[in-house]
């Protein structure tokens, strides 16, 4: 018989795969400014929809993960990504009464969080942006994420993950 609590574990798996791909996905040059963090929303969604299962844990390991397939400094999205992750964690009663454009309002807010992060180890690099364009994937992000919520809410009742 199967076990409950691992119950559509592979779902959420899959789902950081499919961000993971997303993430280093090929993109023109004009594009490449305003790349949505996909990571960062899936850590969002799983960790509002199921704050017991996905939390800072989650965060850090997949942090690491996109820190290595990124080619970044080694804790530069892992602690970003736990940032949001734990910042998601303190607000998600919240964020589940809030209508969509609010979601979005915070999801611009906790990926422009994401995103001052990185930007200052990458200013500790010396790399770092001279503008605030850095802070455009946290829109496109906001943009995109009624399209996430919706995608990732589906699969997630249709298998039955909880």
């Amino acid at each position: 018989m199967q076990d409950q609590g691992a119950h559509g574990y592979w779902v959420i798996l899959l789902s950081f795969l499919v961000a993971y791909v997303l993430a280093v996905l090929a993109l023109p040059q004009w594009l490449l400014w305003g790349r949505p963090e996909w990571v960062a929303l899936a850590v969002i969604y799983w960790t509002i929809a199921l704050p017991h299962r996905v939390g800072i844990a989650t965060a850090l390991l997949l942090g690491i993960g996109l820190d290595v397939l990124e080619g970044a400094v080694i804790g530069q999205n892992t602690f970003a990504l736990v940032v949001v992750a734990l910042l998601s964690l303190v607000l998600y009663q919240r964020l589940r009464v809030y209508s969509l454009v609010q979601q979005a309002g915070v999801v611009f807010v906790l990926i422009g969080i994401n995103q001052l992060i990185c930007q200052w180890v990458q200013n500790l690099e010396g790399v770092g942006a001279p503008t605030l364009l850095f802070l455009l994937p946290a829109f496109s992000s906001a943009l995109l994420w009624p399209v996430v919520l919706l995608i990732l809410r589906g699969l997630r009742r249709h298998y039955r993950v909880n």
